[in-house]
């Protein structure tokens, strides 16, 4: 009797030896497969789609990417669309980031009288969604004459929450020494943010800007609102003009449009992914 459960305990190890090592990476890499899979089908679809001339919907790839990808361009001016949103993306990008360090450095490394209620009230901002301040603002950007402008699309952005708690909490695991170093060595507050905090804000840096340029790359309403002509209008209205109501809609065309937009912000994704990872798990493992 002990023999034969003696037996059973050694072939339940050897089952459980060949699952840990045989049949569980299999598994799970037919799991991780599965999910790629679903997640990279709509733009495979897409890019099927932008392939044929007429919309069959099957996925039979086309020879019409040229023609549809050349259609696209010149119907809405993609190329000066694209030029709009870039400039509208590193600007904002660049503000939050630039005001995001100022305000960071200042909570953390001057005496603000109020500090806590003012970063809680920041933080308040964050129920405030773009829908529901769009009225008021667009009704100071009347006020000011900023209405299809550049500064209309851009400055309204600049305040940032979520960057100026992303620094501050950073700044926090900043070691003391550095700015007891920099005070003995004669340097001055400012001098001290530019020369220390910012070079070992790199990643931080890096991670808020790819958030805020993919953020404003893909901003529909409130480019839809304020720019009303060629000269600063948006790719994600241009995509919507491509659109026809009135007529069938060229899914061939569209695609083809929807794929071009998406490069920029690919780019960068590409260039920063690592800053964004090391960015958002920053410690003092790193100094």
């Amino acid at each position: 009797m002990s023999a034969v459960t003696a037996s059973t305990a050694q072939t339940k190890v050897v089952y459980a030896g060949r699952w840990r090592h045989r049949l569980y990476p299999i598994v799970m890499h037919l799991v991780m497969a599965t999910a790629v899979f679903l997640v990279t089908f709509p733009l495979l679809y897409a890019f099927i789609l932008a392939t044929q001339e007429t919309s069959t919907g099957t996925l039979r790839p086309g020879s019409a990417i040229l023609e549809n990808a050349r259609t696209a361009w010149e119907r809405v001016h993609m190329g000066r669309l694209m030029i709009n949103t870039l400039i509208v993306a590193l600007t904002v990008a660049l503000g939050k980031i630039f005001l995001s360090l100022l305000g960071a450095f200042g909570l953390i490394y001057f005496r603000v009288r109020g500090g806590s209620l003012i970063l809680a009230l920041i933080m308040l901002t964050h129920l405030l969604p773009l829908p529901v301040r769009i009225v008021p603002t667009y009704d100071l950007l009347t006020k000011l004459g900023w209405v299809d402008t550049f500064k209309g699309l851009t400055i309204p952005f600049f305040a940032s929450a979520t960057g100026l708690l992303l620094f501050q909490q950073f700044f926090r695991t900043v070691p003391t020494d550095l700015a007891d170093a920099a005070r003995v060595d004669g340097a001055g507050p400012f001098r001290f943010f530019v020369s220390i905090l910012v070079p070992v804000s790199r990643t931080n840096i890096g991670a808020l800007f790819l958030i805020e340029f993919v953020y404003m790359w893909n901003q529909y309403l409130w480019p839809l609102i304020v720019a009303n002509s060629d000269r600063t209008r948006q790719v994600q209205v241009g995509i919507k003009q491509l659109v026809a109501t009135d007529s069938v809609i060229e899914w061939g065309v569209l695609t083809s449009g929807a794929l071009m937009i998406i490069i920029p912000p690919l780019i960068v994704l590409l260039a920063l992914q690592n800053s964004l990872m090391s960015g958002l798990t920053a410690s003092t493992e790193d100094f």
